[in-house]
């Protein structure tokens, strides 16, 4: 049952959050500011939907103008009926014939749509009075598929294929919700950025590790490769041989050094290797697939499903990345899960939100899609400024109850 919530006014906020003490810092951003830009949706009947977009800080205020602008497109309707045919709209946003040609379909533009595509799934389940991941896993397939956008991806999956393949997966539903319960694992990327000392590092492992934490990532991507294989070496001795740990470049590297230095790292048993070089340059995805035998992470900096596609295309890929904060939203998010549940290829979302949008995006895909329950990123360092924060027990991330998608910002 849902309520009648019409959207009378779109509003931004440019909300910044400055880290202290090397949080955050890779290879490449290494002084950053946390920063969302917050879109929210003010109705004529108190319920008021709230979507972020991820930034450093520095233009930030950019995506903010860009989503009053946005906010045109959904101004006045009402949630349901929009909702019912969203990808109509989804479209329309993307393709505005007067901010595209910024893109298209990439950096500032697209940032602000995601932020006001999810303040649009934020409220259209809170008008319900239920959890985002409840709303997507009890939509019919035809329902979800019409919040849908598949220009461009066609060739590889049309509307009918979609549907087909989700009712295909109905059966095992039940089966799949059991996840509900236990938690959806998660993995610790705090142990080990960039900027951290040693010592930090070697405490910060055996922290995660007393809060139930099996596995955890270390930033790579040094001067000296020499310092990135010591701080590796450092992980998987204290962490044991039964850890799951991960190294992220964060597009550090050139195509040879990539090569040289995932074979390095190779011994030390990754579960993946991250953001290896260039989000954009697929055939070096492929040329380093091919000449070392690692699992390779990307989707961080990939804006699009179009590119997405040509990574899935190309066979280079073992975990997707893709994050509801840099593509276009969680509309964009559930086609890029489809497509890449058709290639065979898992979704480990990066988390620009922090968990908070994600860690229902990832029941939704296990549990309509049947996607495997592998891992979900977190990042604590924004927890206290949300009103509804990510509960891990146990390393595992707690199912969210609390109407929305979990973004509401105190203050």
């Amino acid at each position: 049952m849902s309520n009648s919530v019409v959207i009378k006014k779109v509003m931004a906020d440019d909300v910044r959050f400055p880290l202290k003490n090397g949080a955050g810092s890779d290879a490449i951003h290494t002084t950053p500011t946390y920063a969302y830009a917050v879109c929210k949706l003010i109705t004529d009947n108190g319920y008021e939907g709230v979507g972020l977009a991820f930034t450093l800080g520095e233009g930030n205020n950019l995506v903010s103008d860009a989503i009053a602008y946005l906010g045109k497109h959904v101004q006045g309707k009402e949630i349901n009926e929009l909702m019912a045919d969203f990808g109509k709209t989804y479209r329309t946003m993307m393709d505005d014939p007067n901010l595209r040609w910024l893109g298209p379909h990439k950096g500032v533009v697209h940032l602000a749509l995601a932020a006001v595509v999810n303040a649009c799934y934020d409220l259209w389940a809170k008008s319900h009075e239920i959890p985002l991941w409840q709303l997507l896993i009890d939509l019919p397939p035809e329902k979800l598929v019409n919040t849908l956008d598949f220009s461009y991806c066609e060739d590889i999956l049309t509307r009918n294929e979609a549907i087909a393949m989700l009712q295909s997966k109905s059966s095992g539903k039940v089966r799949r919700k059991k996840i509900l319960e236990l938690g959806y694992p998660g993995y610790d990327t705090s142990i080990g950025w960039f900027n951290y000392s040693d010592e930090q590092v070697t405490d910060n492992i055996r922290r995660a590790m007393d809060m139930g934490f099996t596995a955890m990532k270390l930033k790579v991507g040094s001067a000296m490769a020499e310092r990135d294989i010591r701080r590796a070496k450092l992980v998987r001795e204290i962490a044991g041989d039964d850890a799951t740990i991960m190294f992220d470049a964060n597009q550090q590297w050139n195509l040879p050094q990539a090569i040289a230095i995932c074979k390095e790292l190779l011994p030390l048993n990754p579960y993946w290797i991250e953001e290896p070089t260039h989000p954009d340059d697929v055939e070096a995805h492929v040329r380093l697939a091919q000449e070392v035998p690692v699992k390779i992470a990307l989707g961080e900096h990939v804006p699009n499903k179009v590119i997405f596609k040509n990574f899935l295309q190309s066979g280079c890929v073992s975990f997707n990345q893709v994050d509801a904060v840099r593509v276009g939203g969680v509309s964009e998010f559930i086609m890029i899960s489809l497509l890449s549940k058709k290639f065979n290829v898992p979704v480990v979302p990066h988390v620009g939100d922090m968990g908070q949008i994600h860690q229902h995006l990832v029941l939704f895909n296990h549990i309509t899609m049947d996607h495997p329950a592998l891992l979900l990123e977190h990042i604590p360092h924004l927890k206290d400024y949300f009103v509804h924060p990510v509960n891990i027990v146990e390393g595992r991330y707690q199912t969210p109850q609390a109407p929305g998608m979990s973004t509401e910002l105190k203050g």
